[in-house]
């Protein structure tokens, strides 16, 4: 026979005659792999190392989006040395200490250059990046954009003023800031001083566009096609977009941490978040770093910072400035309502971006922009205001100086003349678990999952990923057995359920019923605006993600979608300190004793309130806020 006789396999001598079955003979011939055992092991094996080369990809792209970030660190540091060179004489110290209205009088009349205004920024930018980790992008181009500017030319209300941009708001590079010469990349006017740092620039950043990351690594190396309408109406208006800022993964937050460039801390305090998801954005203008920033709402994710970083921002109704060219954490629900907005350090300097921005331009860019420029009447009354409030949304416990801050704002109130009217807050739970949390993962959850989808990390979300995946039956289940132990996780659980379209037409009809009826409360008690509290002062670092259900204050607006601003007003003390250790909430649950702890060794750190009125009010809302920020200057003047 063709390769000689078969080859036979005897077992050793020392077992030949020992019954087969069960012996060791048959052990060591089971132990030999069969065809299908070694397929199966080495397409195992193949997987192991295709998902290991799929995960290293991934950490470069991680490692690169760092060293851009540093990259451009480094940039605005040389570019600060350079301007201080050639300007030695120039207070630097003086810019930074004027209001954004003061600022741009000064840029308007030629008394203060703009080049004077950016470098004094881009150097304070750069220490609080420093301290903080707020930053995720340099916009070299601002350099370029700046050099743009003329004496003569026509300005706009924001003529010279660097602004600072949230992650995911969408920027493009300035048209024409790149020139090609003889096949070269160049700066068409750079100066001496930035031409290495420039040419450093452009080869190692691509020249399309920025990324709007939103924490996920897949959207690293993928810039943007064009300008958000905001930016564009921004740049139009002479601002100068600086810098991006971080946000947390998935927007879906009010922490500020994300696996590509990790958490930013509080400039007040590093221990304390600057709260979420503009949390870049807080950190930045709360320490200096920025005159301007814009930021998005979905469920107070421009309040927090704000409140935490000791700020002022505004969420204006949802449609009152253009979203186009801005990313959601959640594309496509409709139940609760988004808005973009501005943060600074003052009610004046937001009223003076409004008025910017509420323009031809906003509304000619984006025609679902209602064409209501902004009312100078209504913001410069002095018309006694009937004012309703009430200090708990018998949900979330307040803090000690939560309370007390809307108490202390109420007697100012009362003193300059104003009414104050208790507003009785009813069904606060049923809003939050039924309109905003349904209503935002009606679909079960899935197009929120779909976001992590090949993400390195999911944060502490994996309980959350569970219950999303399991399906409808399973999640009643838990809610049933869970309710008579931990009844807001019962709801939590349940309002997690897939909806069918009948279901979802339903919610929608709800929630604009519910809008409805606070409306009638309010006009009942022929209320201008409203006072509430704020949630504050700012928790430690790593509390938000486990204290999602403190949204409350904050998501209500968001579901009714009022204008709401947030002006602090007080600093928490001693006193709130000692009266936290009788804080049990009103559940006395691990998301009560957790809000407890995360309020606690907080003094010094500020406090605000929440200032509401009725959709499409911005400009009511903002005289409100003025004249609580006026009021509480004046006392802590006499103080």
């Amino acid at each position: 026979m063709p390769g000689g006789p078969p080859r036979v396999f005897l077992p050793p001598l020392h077992l030949r005659g020992q019954p087969e079955a069960g012996g060791a003979w048959s052990g060591m011939r089971a132990a030999v792999p069969s065809v299908p055992a070694v397929l199966c092991g080495s397409a195992g094996l193949l997987l192991l190392l295709l998902r290991w080369r799929r995960w290293r990809g991934l950490w470069r792209k991680v490692k690169e989006a760092r060293e851009r970030q540093e990259r451009g660190l480094e940039q605005m540091d040389k570019a600060v040395r350079a301007f201080r060179q050639q300007h030695p004489s120039v207070n630097l110290v003086s810019i930074l200490s004027l209001s954004l209205p003061e600022l741009s009088k000064k840029i308007q009349d030629g008394s203060l250059p703009p080049e004077h205004v950016f470098y004094a920024y881009v150097g304070k930018a750069l220490q609080i990046a420093r301290e903080t980790n707020c930053i995720t992008e340099y916009m070299q181009e601002s350099e370029t954009q700046l050099q743009h500017t003329k004496p003569g030319e026509k300005k706009g209300l924001l003529y010279g003023v660097p602004v600072s941009i949230k992650d995911s708001i969408n920027c493009q590079l300035m048209q024409n800031t790149l020139a090609v010469v003889d096949d070269r990349i160049c700066c068409p006017f750079p100066t001496q001083a930035n031409r290495e740092g420039w040419l450093d620039f452009v080869s190692n950043t691509p020249h399309n566009g920025h990324d709007s990351m939103l924490g996920f690594v897949k959207n690293i190396d993928k810039p943007v096609a064009e300008d958000s309408v905001l930016v564009q109406v921004l740049k139009r208006q002479g601002a100068i977009p600086f810098v991006k800022t971080n946000v947390p993964q998935s927007l879906i937050s009010y922490d500020c941490n994300n696996l590509i460039f990790g958490q930013t801390c509080n400039p007040l305090l590093y221990t304390r978040t600057p709260g979420g998801s503009s949390g870049g954005e807080g950190a930045l203008i709360g320490g200096g770093g920025s005159i301007l920033g814009f930021g998005t709402d979905l469920g107070g994710s421009l309040r927090f910072p704000a409140a935490f970083c000791g700020i002022c921002a505004l969420k204006p109704t949802g449609n009152r400035l253009s979203k186009k060219g801005v990313i959601s954490g959640i594309c496509g629900q409709k139940s609760v309502t988004p808005a973009v907005g501005p943060m600074a350090k003052d009610v004046e300097s937001l009223a003076l971006c409004m008025r910017a921005l509420l323009c031809e331009d906003m509304f000619n860019l984006d025609s679902t922009v209602p064409p209501l420029p902004f009312n100078e009447e209504v913001y410069s009354s002095t018309q006694p205001l009937r004012i309703g409030y009430y200090e708990t949304d018998f949900f979330t416990m307040p803090s000690p100086a939560m309370r007390r801050a809307v108490r202390e704002t109420k007697q100012l109130l009362e003193e300059a003349g104003h009414t104050l009217v208790p507003f009785e807050l009813t069904n606060v739970d049923y809003s939050l678990y039924n309109f905003c949390f349904r209503g935002m993962f009606a679909d079960g959850g899935v197009t929120f999952l779909n976001n992590f989808e090949g993400e390195l990390e999911k944060g502490n979300l994996g309980i959350f990923f569970w219950l999303v995946k399991s399906p409808n039956w399973m999640k009643t289940l838990l809610s049933w057995i869970t309710k008579p132990f931990v009844p807001r996780l019962s709801n939590v659980i349940r309002s997690l359920r897939a909806n069918t379209v009948e279901e979802l037409w339903s919610l929608h009809h709800e929630i604009e019923e519910s809008c409805h009826q606070f409306i009638t409360q309010w006009k009942k008690l022929n209320l201008d605006v409203m006072l509430c509290p704020m949630l504050g002062p700012a928790l430690l670092i790593g509390y938000p993600a486990k204290l999602s259900v403190a949204v409350s204050y904050t998501m209500l607006y968001n579901s009714l979608d009022f204008p709401v601003g947030v002006v602090p007003v007080t600093l928490a003390t001693d006193e709130d300190e000692k009266e936290l250790k009788n804080y049990q909430g009103y559940f006395r649950d691990w998301w009560d004793r957790g809000l407890a702890t995360a309020f606690s060794s907080a003094e010094g750190m500020p406090v605000a309130v929440q200032c509401v009125a009725l959709p499409w009010q911005e400009e009511l809302c903002l005289r409100f806020m003025k004249e609580v920020e006026t009021l509480v200057m004046k006392k802590n003047m006499i103080v």
